[in-house]
């Protein structure tokens, strides 16, 4: 016999449902701003969780399946590029997340950051992303995008800097 645990089925399932109830939302978000398309970021996710089942067992840390989960889909959706182009979808007046915030002014301000972070390039644009949405450290988003922590950082303020001057905003403008 192994010395390592066997997981039942029955802890395996309630481990996997806490897994997808904490990580869903942020990984389905992140998928979405890749592919700009409800369906495929949809298929996406799928795809992610469905691997995270199958390799649960091996997962040591719950803690590192975060960056894990948000690895999957940027390569999936990375493969589907290899592949073909995917029909591009005006994501103009969709809204990213659901909320209950419908008043005129905040949903042009958010439509307007959208589209800014939107203009930036993939290469400032994605580690901004990963933070934000993710929440992930300088060193995991590293880590997932298989870069140098200092380029990281560099690509973080970088992208913060192209922000703040499309809107006119001083660094003393913002609270950091």
């Amino acid at each position: 016999m192994s010395d390592s645990p066997v997981i039942d089925g029955k802890n395996k399932q309630q481990r996997y449902e806490s897994l997808v109830a904490a990580l869903y939302q942020d990984v389905y978000r992140y998928a979405y701003w890749l592919c700009k398309s409800q369906a495929l970021a949809e298929d996406l996710v799928q795809e992610t969780f469905l691997r995270a089942w199958r390799s649960l067992d091996s997962l040591q840390n719950d803690k590192a399946a975060k960056a894990r989960l948000f690895t999957i889909p940027r390569r999936e959706n990375a493969r589907l590029y290899e592949r073909y182009r995917p029909e591009l979808v005006d994501i103009e007046g969709q809204s990213i997340a659901a909320s209950g915030e419908n008043e005129p002014d905040f949903r042009m301000d958010r439509q307007l950051l959208h589209n800014a972070i939107n203009r930036l390039d993939s290469d400032y644009r994605e580690p901004l992303l990963l933070q934000v949405i993710g929440g992930f450290s300088g060193k995991e988003i590293a880590g997932i995008l298989d870069l140098n922590n200092n380029t990281v950082m560099t690509r973080l303020f970088r992208a913060r800097s192209k922000l703040k001057q499309e809107f006119g905003l001083d660094s003393d403008d913002i609270d950091e």
